[in-house]
């Protein structure tokens, strides 16, 4: 008899909580009962898991009690104070924010990537950042292939990384201006918390998170050290440029790379990719066919095209990526774990 698994979603009522529970219903996760949770504000609303309906809970510190996995999506600060509560509960917590990513006691994963860093877990496991998922997608089939030298990123992210609220409120500003009329003052991009905000629509923003003292963003770093965390290569140099762009879903990344081999094709770049799991190579400039993020919504791939030489460096080749950042980038890669873990014995 195949076991099934009590599963919380906290955030529930969120952006990423929203495709959490559309996924869960339609992953391999064998589920019995669903404790949707959010703040206290949003306790009552009534959710869909599937067919089913589920009234949401106000998060507190009884709310792990008989659960098996955990997907927290609702701030670091909530995962900071509640995922190691579920976790003594017994949780098997898979946290969407930055909280933990870095820590050197929790497993930072991709499943088509590193799935064994699911083996010496703790009971928590991060996700890593939208942005960093897609480019590793990309980036480790190459690096099995012809190695890795040095990697340079552009990102160009869609409003819903900076969640529902962002979303809104350039939409807001689209109408507005469209109709000839003043927009509201901003009050959320480039990001909530720093000092000023920008218009977003008609717009793009260098800035996504705060500034660091060395001059670039958190996004910025979290790309960095990311990435060297989740391919095991801490030497790696990586450099991101992180964007904010008026497109509602789908992040869009042009990233330069230098492998270690020489003499390596456009056409063995393609091949290696094509033969990726869960990477669609859409790379035929003749007919005009390269990624695009209106394409990439709703969908698990991350796609990859616009693979050509660096007309300089010998071992330079530039990539387009392109894919949805709250599937891939958030809650679809969190149920892959969750799915990886119970296929290797660890749930």
């Amino acid at each position: 008899m195949t076991k099934k698994y009590n599963v919380a979603i906290v955030g529930a009522t969120g952006a990423v909580g929203e495709q959490l529970r559309y996924l869960l219903a339609h992953s391999k996760i064998p589920y019995d009962q669903v404790r949707l949770l959010a703040s206290k504000r949003s306790a009552g609303q009534e959710l869909t898991v599937g067919a089913k309906m589920y009234k949401v809970e106000e998060l507190t510190k009884d709310s792990f009690k008989n659960i098996d996995i955990a997907f927290f999506s609702a701030g670091g600060e909530r995962s900071l104070e509640f995922a190691p509560i579920a976790v003594k509960a017994g949780a098997i917590v898979v946290d969407n924010t930055s909280a933990f990513r870095m820590d050197e006691n929790t497993p930072l994963v991709v499943p088509e990537v590193n799935p064994e860093a699911l083996d010496s877990h703790k009971g928590l496991i991060a996700n890593p950042n939208c942005s960093t998922i897609q480019m590793v997608m990309a980036l480790q089939p190459i690096y099995e292939a012809f190695g890795l030298k040095r990697v340079i990123v552009s990102t160009y992210q869609a409003v819903s990384g900076a969640g529902a609220r962002a979303v809104e409120e350039m939409k807001n500003q689209f109408r507005c201006l469209l109709n000839e009329e003043p927009i509201e003052v901003p009050h959320i991009l480039p990001t909530g918390g720093d000092k000023k905000h920008y218009q977003m629509a008609f717009n793009v923003l260098a800035q996504i998170d705060k500034f660091q003292d060395n001059h670039y963003t958190f996004e910025e770093m979290k790309m960095t050290n990311e990435t060297k965390k989740i391919m095991g290569l801490p030497n790696l140099p990586v450099s991101a440029t992180c964007v904010r762009v008026p497109v509602i879903k789908g992040h869009s990344e042009s990233v330069y790379i230098e492998v270690e081999k020489e003499d390596v094709t456009i056409e063995a770049i393609q091949k290696v990719l094509a033969q990726a799991p869960n990477v669609l190579v859409q790379d035929d400039i003749l007919e005009q066919i390269y990624p695009q993020p209106i394409q990439a919504v709703n969908r698990k791939e991350t796609f990859v095209g616009r693979i050509r030489k660096d007309l300089d460096v010998k071992t330079g080749f530039h990539l387009w990526v392109v894919s949805d950042n709250l599937w891939k980038g958030a809650a679809y890669n969190s149920i892959e774990i969750a799915e990886a873990m119970i296929q290797r014995g660890l749930i």
